[in-house]
C-alpha cells in the first residue's frame, strides 16, 4: 500500500454553537490542513499519483474555504457545523469525488485548527465498495 500527503493551508471564521463560550463568537483560524491518499498500484510513470494533479484538486477545495465565513457555505448549517471535524469530513468527501482513479482512495484528513490543536478524520476501510 502506498500512501501520500500533501499539506496546504487556508484562513477562515466560523462560529459554533453550545461548545465554550469562546467558541460562540464569530472569530477565525489559519488552519493547516494534511490531505492522505492511498492505493496499491503505481502507475506507468511508478508513481501513485501525479502530486502535482493532486495538489491541484486540494487547491480548488482550499479556495472555496479560504477567507470565508464558513457557516454560510452551503455544506455547513444547523446540523453540519463548521468545527474541525466537519471541515475534515468536507475535504475527504470534497477530494474523493475529484480523483480520476477509484482505486486511489482519500485515507485521512488532518484540520489542525491551530499549533497544537487539530481534528482527524479517517475513512475505517477505505477501499471497501461505496
Amino acid at each position: 500500500m502506498f500512501e501520500l500527503k500533501v499539506v496546504t493551508h487556508f484562513a477562515a471564521a466560523h462560529q459554533l454553537k453550545m461548545v465554550a463560550k469562546k467558541c460562540e463568537n464569530l472569530h477565525g483560524h489559519n488552519w493547516k490542513i494534511e490531505v492522505c491518499v492511498a492505493g496499491e498500484n503505481l502507475n506507468d510513470a511508478g508513481v501513485l499519483v501525479d502530486f502535482g494533479e493532486l495538489k491541484q484538486n486540494v487547491s480548488e477545495i482550499m479556495t472555496g474555504l479560504d477567507h470565508n465565513f464558513l457557516n454560510e457555505l452551503d455544506y455547513f448549517d444547523d446540523h453540519t457545523p463548521p468545527s474541525s471535524e466537519n471541515i475534515a469530513l468536507y475535504i475527504a468527501n470534497s477530494l474523493q469525488t475529484m480523483l480520476k482513479d477509484p482505486k486511489i482512495r482519500v485515507t485521512s484528513v488532518t484540520a489542525w485548527e491551530s499549533e497544537n490543536a487539530c481534528a482527524r478524520y479517517v475513512m475505517v476501510n477505505p477501499f471497501s465498495p461505496f
